[in-house]
C-alpha cells in the first residue's frame, strides 16, 4: 500500500438502482455485486478497484486489472455461517487446481437495512477437496439429469485464511489486509495434496490459541488429524514436518526454548 493511498472507509448501503430485477435473488445479486465493484479494493495487491467479469462467465466474478486475481462473490442475509452454498460440485471439484480458480468474497448483509454488514475473503490457495461439500442429486425443472451442487466448507478454513474487509459495518484497514494475504503466499507453491496437510495444522496451531506454544500442545490434536487422515500411520512426524514447513516459510518462528514456537503473524 502506497503512502499516499486514501484511507478505505466505502459507504456500506446498497444502491437502490441495482433493484431492477422482479425476483430477490437476482436484485441482491446484483446489488452486491453493484457494491464490490463500486467500492472494494484488490486484497491481492492493493489496486483501488476490481473490474467486473461479464455475466455468466465460468469461474470468477472479478478480476484485478494489476495482478490478474480473480474472485467469487457470494452473498447471504444475516450470519455468514459455516458454510456457504456454491455452484456445480464437479465443476468445483476441477477448478480447484485450475489457474485462474478464484478467491472468494463471502458478504452478510442486512436484509431490512439493504447495508453490507461483514465481508471476508478467502484467498483460492485455501481451496482444497477437504472443505467442498458434496449436497445430494437433484432434478431442477427442466433437466433431465440429476444435478449435484456443493457447499464451501469456510468454517474449516484456518482463521489466517478468512481475512476480514468488513466487521460488524466497519472497515478493516487495508494495510492488515494486504499483509494478512502476504503472509500466505506461500501456500501457492505447495501442490493441492500437500497443502492439505499444512491447512490442517495451521488449524490445530490456532486452535491451540495461544502466540507462543510447544510442541506437545499441537499433538493434542493428533487424533483429529488422523481422522482427517485415516491411511497415515505416522502422524506426529508429520505434525513435525508440517510445522518446520511452516517456520521454514516465516508463519512460525522458534523461540529461546526448544520445541516451542511463536506465530509470526496473527
Amino acid at each position: 500500500m502506497a503512502e499516499d493511498d486514501p484511507p478505505w472507509s466505502p459507504p456500506f448501503g446498497f444502491a437502490e438502482e441495482q433493484a431492477v430485477f422482479k425476483g430477490p435473488t437476482q436484485n441482491i445479486r446484483a446489488q452486491s455485486e453493484g457494491w464490490v465493484a463500486a467500492h472494494m479494493f484488490c486484497p491481492a495487491c492493493g489496486a483501488a478497484r476490481l473490474r467486473p467479469l461479464p455475466n455468466n462467465s465460468p469461474v470468477g466474478d472479478f478480476v484485478c486489472g494489476d495482478c490478474a486475481e480473480e474472485f467469487e462473490l457470494k452473498a447471504k442475509g444475516g450470519r455468514l455461517g459455516p458454510k456457504i452454498l456454491d455452484g456445480a460440485y464437479g465443476a468445483m471439484m476441477q477448478r480447484l487446481s485450475a489457474r485462474n480458480n478464484p478467491s472468494l468474497f463471502a458478504m452478510s448483509y442486512d436484509r431490512a437495512a439493504s447495508r453490507v454488514t461483514d465481508l471476508i475473503v478467502v484467498p483460492k490457495h485455501f481451496f482444497t477437496p477437504e472443505i467442498i461439500e458434496k449436497k445430494n442429486p437433484t432434478l431442477p425443472k427442466g433437466r433431465s439429469n440429476p444435478w449435484v451442487g456443493c457447499h464451501i466448507l469456510i468454517g474449516q478454513v484456518p482463521v489466517s485464511g478468512r481475512i476480514p474487509l468488513v466487521t460488524g459495518g466497519a472497515p478493516v484497514p487495508k494495510s492488515e489486509v494486504l499483509s494478512r494475504w502476504q503472509s500466505t503466499l506461500f501456500l501457492k507453491d505447495t501442490s493441492l495434496k500437500a497443502r492439505g496437510w499444512l491447512l490442517a495444522v495451521m488449524t490445530a496451531v490456532e486452535a491451540v490459541g495461544k502466540a507462543e506454544f510447544d510442541i506437545d500442545e499441537v499433538y493434542a490434536h493428533e487424533a483429529a488429524l488422523s481422522a482427517l487422515y485415516p491411511d497415515n500411520n505416522n502422524v506426529r512426524p508429520k505434525i513435525r514436518q508440517q510445522l518446520q514447513v511452516l517456520r521454514d516459510r516465516g508463519w512460525l518462528e522458534f523461540t529461546e526454548r526448544r520445541g516451542t514456537y511463536r506465530r509470526a503473524h496473527g
